[in-house]
């Protein structure tokens, strides 16, 4: 009874998660727009470095039709068959992971993700909505989730996903003192409202266009099945998928900016 009792809160848990993640998403379709910020774009970055061209990692973005795929707020149950997706298709992923009761209950996850060369990034320790907090808590937010991170890789990372993507030029402040650069996204599923695998497939390929960086969440049901048809759709009309960092070189992310295409 102890086990299965635990258990059972391990599910409660990540159902509230989920609720809270998708109530945030939700908000972000009415909230977005509220604040302004600049941002810049992959191509920027890319532009803004004079070395000549070569392929990094194992292509060149300046050349090739790039896009990301990052996932937001896991690890979760989910994600091993993420993985192994993933890891079939030979595709990487960027993943803005979420500290409590994510990165906290699946460390060998967060491994595995490192191990198998895909970019880890934050989405926070509580996905607190940073523009709504104190210096300190958002601080807090960053180092919490920046320190499990490095703990368990050996890397520290540096771009990072604000909550509902509400950020503006003081988070950006705050980013920069931690080292951290800001990644939106132009394409969105809304996988949080739980539509169909073949819903979420199809929005997906239907926003992408070159340099495009997918917004996917790894802790709803639907949305990994999603995946595969996502890749080979994108594959059939020439994208090749890189890391975000990938996407911008061989340009850098710089702390306190905030890349969106």
């Amino acid at each position: 009874m102890p086990a299965a009792h635990e258990k059972m809160m391990k599910i409660r848990r990540g159902f509230r998660t989920a609720a809270v993640i998708a109530a945030a998403g939700a908000l972000s379709v009415g909230l977005s727009g509220c604040t302004t910020y600049d941002t810049s774009k992959p191509s920027a970055a890319r532009a803004a470095d004079a070395k000549p061209a070569a392929a990094f990692g194992t292509v060149d973005c300046r050349r090739a039709k790039c896009v990301a795929l990052t996932f937001d707020a896991g690890p979760s149950e989910n994600s091993p068959r993420l993985l192994d997706i993933l890891k079939e298709k030979k595709v990487p992923a960027t993943f803005f992971l979420l500290g409590k009761n994510h990165i906290a209950e699946h460390p060998d996850l967060v491994q595995r993700m490192a191990r198998e060369g895909h970019e880890l990034a934050s989405h926070t320790w509580d996905h607190k909505i940073l523009t709504d907090i104190d210096d300190d808590a958002v601080r807090d937010e960053f180092r919490r989730t920046d320190d499990a991170v490095e703990k368990l890789t050996g890397k520290r990372p540096t771009l990072m996903r604000p909550p509902q993507g509400r950020t503006n030029d003081h988070v950006s402040e705050l980013a920069e003192e931690e080292g951290l650069a800001q990644v939106l996204w132009d394409v969105t599923t809304k996988d949080y409202t739980l539509p169909p695998s073949r819903t979420i497939t199809e929005r997906a390929v239907t926003q992408t266009h070159r340099d495009s960086i997918i917004l996917l969440h790894d802790i709803y049901k639907n949305t990994v099945p999603a995946v595969p048809a996502i890749i080979d759709r994108l594959k059939a009309k020439g994208y090749v998928f890189v890391t975000v960092p990938q996407l911008l070189a061989p340009g850098k992310a710089e702390p306190g900016k905030i890349y969106k295409p």
